[in-house]
């Protein structure tokens, strides 16, 4: 199977799931819409009712009151007196650098760091209908005022980057504060045609479809098309404060696990998909050989049942 197809049909699945906000059947229901997932620890409650559609261009949805106000006091207050300036990725060299482009700070917690992060991380997880591996560490980030984060985009542009994990299919942005003024999510590309927009908003939220940063909101969106092409129209950014301060948590998810520290060196003669045999058989190392057999720049993921080693 081209692997190119089999990102696009789980990126057609996940978004038509999480739209449609279908859990899995290993729940319990509580009360109306209200639902408590089986996990062993800890206890998990999601609502899809509290999730709303914002845009399809890109593919965006806000979930009202994903976080509690005490879950977002606790990952303020693991943060806060470990803060350092945040940086960016170079384009060119995948490398962690400094830029004005991003002025705020913050830090990285630890997966699974306490029971209310593990908590949060599951969380996530049910809404997205994504595994929990394939999510990097949340990132809690602090912009005081006038601090920003010019419009970008999560996906990358170098391969250094994409080699754990690949690209960055989707982000859940978490407001952990609300903000007087500015620190708005901002996304000029949307082709959502209006919005509404009273003297609250500041000038940086007109400039395209906006989202205000209200304590405890979940913002989801998805950096990849359903053919597994990237967005061009998840251009986001975050909004100068104006007045106040702004918290937010960020988890990027990507296509693979983000656990697994290293691929299959090109030494190793093994088949790294349960399914490399059968497709081996259905011709696929010919039809589809960068995948299958690998290339001079990437390791095949079937080699072994290609023959290729």
């Amino acid at each position: 199977m081209d692997s190119r197809r089999f990102l696009g049909f789980s990126l057609f699945f996940l978004s038509v799931s999480t739209g449609f906000a279908r859990l899995p059947e290993t729940h319990k229901k509580l009360s109306g819409s209200v639902l408590e997932l089986k996990r062993d620890s800890p206890r998990l409650i999601f609502d899809p009712t509290r999730v709303t559609q914002l845009s399809w261009q890109p593919r965006a949805f806000l979930y009202k009151g994903f976080l509690t106000d005490q879950e977002c006091d606790h990952l303020i207050d693991l943060a806060k007196d470990k803060l350092e300036k945040s940086m960016v990725a170079d384009n060119e060299s995948g490398k962690s650098v400094s830029s004005e482009v991003r002025t705020s700070s913050g830090m990285f917690l630890r997966k699974a760091q306490d029971e209310i992060v593990a908590g949060i991380e599951a969380r996530i997880s049910a809404w997205t209908f994504l595994p929990v591996e394939n999510g990097e560490s949340i990132q809690i980030l602090h912009y005081e005022n006038g601090q920003k984060y010019e419009p970008h985009f999560d996906f990358f542009h170098d391969k250094v980057n994409q080699e754990l994990g690949g690209h960055r299919i989707a982000t859940v942005l978490m407001y952990l504060s609300n903000v007087e003024k500015g620190g708005e999510t901002i996304f000029p590309n949307s082709a959502f045609e209006s919005q509404e927009k009273d003297d609250s908003w500041s000038d940086c939220a007109r400039k395209g479809y906006a989202v205000k940063a209200q304590k405890g909101d979940a913002l989801l969106f998805f950096s990849l098309h359903l053919d597994a092409t990237t967005d061009k129209r998840s251009l986001h950014g975050s909004c100068p404060v104006i007045e106040g301060e702004k918290w937010s948590a960020t988890k990027w998810i990507h296509v693979r696990s983000f656990d697994k520290a290293t691929r299959t060196s090109s030494q190793d003669c093994v088949d790294e998909n349960k399914n490399c045999p059968s497709w081996a058989k259905r011709g696929e190392c010919q039809k589809n050989p960068t995948y299958m057999v690998g290339s001079e720049g990437a390791v095949g993921y079937c080699r072994k049942s290609c023959k290729a080693c």
